[in-house]
């Protein structure tokens, strides 16, 4: 008799991921065997993940470790992390890391736990020397995001939610985003293995949260269970879309760029608008401008030098950059 839907179901994703990496290991030409970590908070998701890479990477010749990250945003938070790290050893995964965090306050409490877990997740991966880490981001998640994303108004990018690869060569996979979070609950269940549920996912303070405990549910009441999976659907048409315009972009940015770097406002114009903002983007970005401080209404700002033009000055954007039209030309600077 084989293993409960759900523990296969979770095995099964999981092996496909490092298959993956063996793939790209081997093609290296790298002797030793590669090393898997997961990253762990303990809750449902990532213990189920937790559980399939002790039980898959062995029979793969993978090595496979653990980190958990404390944030310190709770009393007994380090009680916490050592008991998560103990249920990992248990799992004999090795090595397992504790790594605590500082989390700052930019862009919000979310935006700034979820930079500090990255950065402590690389330096990890960095010091063991990881082909990959693993997060047990699910189907839910990432319709929460896609939701997020929309409500932001920041295009189709914003709506393609998470990549099931991302990181510096890689480095970040979930294996779960086509799993539901119940079926990862479930294996945990079925495995025994304890699970702690993390009081911030309840509490209302959070955005995601209450996406998560009300705003999710009302979908589903009013539209019917299918909202999830349909949400999930939808950030992978996304993202497809969102990389054949931006690969568009860069083509069309080599055709419209003189040898001075300024841009051709005809060549600009004769482009559809999703294309040229890209390119309006890319071209800023080069400048200096930081990516996370630019907003969709300052790319409009810039794009009106190519479609209403009346004269209108230089435009200043983020990072000291400057834009203006110069004699069909669009000059971009930082100054």
């Amino acid at each position: 008799m084989g293993p409960h839907p759900a523990v296969a179901a979770i095995r099964l994703a999981v092996r496909r991921v490092l298959h993956d990496v063996l793939t790209h290991h081997c093609a290296h030409d790298r002797p030793e065997a590669p090393l898997v970590l997961v990253a762990c908070s303990g809750g449902a998701d990532s213990m189920a993940l937790a559980s399939a890479l002790a039980f898959e990477a062995p029979k793969l010749g993978v090595r496979a470790g653990g980190v958990t990250i404390d944030h310190g945003l709770q009393e007994g938070s380090d009680l916490r992390a050592a008991e998560v790290a103990l249920r990992l050893r248990a799992l004999a995964l090795d090595p397992v890391d504790i790594v605590s965090v500082e989390v700052g306050r930019a862009g919000g409490p979310e935006a700034a736990a979820r930079d500090a877990r990255y950065a402590a997740l690389d330096a990890t991966a960095e010091r063991h020397g990881a082909g990959a880490v693993l997060l047990g981001h699910t189907r839910d998640d990432q319709a929460e995001t896609v939701l997020l994303g929309l409500a932001r108004g920041s295009g189709i990018r914003s709506l393609s939610g998470m990549a099931a690869t991302t990181g510096t060569n890689g480095r970040y996979r979930r294996p779960f985003l086509d799993l539901d979070r119940q079926t990862a609950r479930t294996a945990c269940l079925v495995q025994a293995l304890p699970v702690w549920d993390d009081p911030h996912n309840t509490d209302p303070a959070y955005t995601r949260s209450r996406l998560r405990h009300e705003g999710l549910p009302a979908l589903e009441k009013c539209l019917g269970k299918g909202v999830v999976e349909a949400l999930a659907r939808t950030a992978q048409l996304s993202r497809d879309d969102a990389d054949a315009l931006d690969s568009w972009a860069a083509e069309a940015a080599a055709t419209v760029r003189d040898e001075a770097g300024a841009l051709d406002v005809a060549g600009l114009f004769a482009l559809p608008p999703a294309v040229r903002r890209r390119v309006l983007r890319r071209a800023v970005i080069a400048a200096g401008s930081p990516a996370g401080s630019l907003f969709a209404r300052h790319i409009e700002e810039v794009d009106r030098l190519i479609t209403a033009w009346r004269g209108q000055g230089a435009i200043n954007l983020p990072g000291r950059v400057g834009v203006r039209r110069q004699g069909g030309r669009l000059v971009i600077r930082q100054g």
